[in-house]
């Protein structure tokens, strides 16, 4: 992130009816892309993901750091379909769980696009990812998914533009 970036809402969604993903697609001019979102799952204790420009290929690499309040863990997934942003940190039906994607350099063509995320849910756990998408393709829309069941009505998502002072 560049210093002395300021964050400009692009779009949010918030749900009015179950859904198991947005997608975002309209965006450009900035230098990093956020995505924050707070939802809460339907039905069952349950996990997100986060797809780049339709990919569900085994080009995505997480690492993580987590922790529950009694143990702590650290994870490496390699050649997955996702980038992972939760796992200790998981999305329950009872609290709104709070997540961040920070995507750097998305719009860059020559790269692979570096991805940090956080998720926290103070009755289960905390995660910090750090990701890879392995693709040199600008990226030109974000997908976030419920990886076994649906988030819940008022469940929001909200995209944000980082620009260079």
């Amino acid at each position: 992130m560049a210093a002395g970036s300021t964050y400009t809402p692009i779009s949010t969604t918030t749900l009015g009816s179950t859904n198991t993903s947005v997608t975002f697609s309209s965006f450009s001019g900035y230098t990093d892309l956020v995505v924050v979102f707070s939802v809460k799952a339907a039905t069952t204790t349950m996990n997100a993901g986060v797809r780049f420009n339709s990919d569900s290929g085994a080009n995505y690499n997480s690492n993580s750091l987590e922790g529950n309040g009694g143990s702590t863990r650290a994870q490496l997934f390699t050649n997955a379909t996702f980038i992972r942003p939760d796992s200790y940190g998981y999305v329950t039906t009872t609290d709104f769980n709070i997540k961040l994607v920070n995507i750097m350099n998305y719009a860059n063509s020559t790269t692979y696009k570096p991805v940090l995320t956080r998720s926290s849910n103070g009755s289960v756990g905390i995660d910090a990812f750090v990701g890879l998408w392995r693709n040199t393709a600008a990226i030109t829309d974000i997908e976030v998914f419920a990886r076994n069941d649906t988030f819940a009505v008022g469940s929001t998502f909200t995209l944000y533009g980082i620009a260079a002072a």
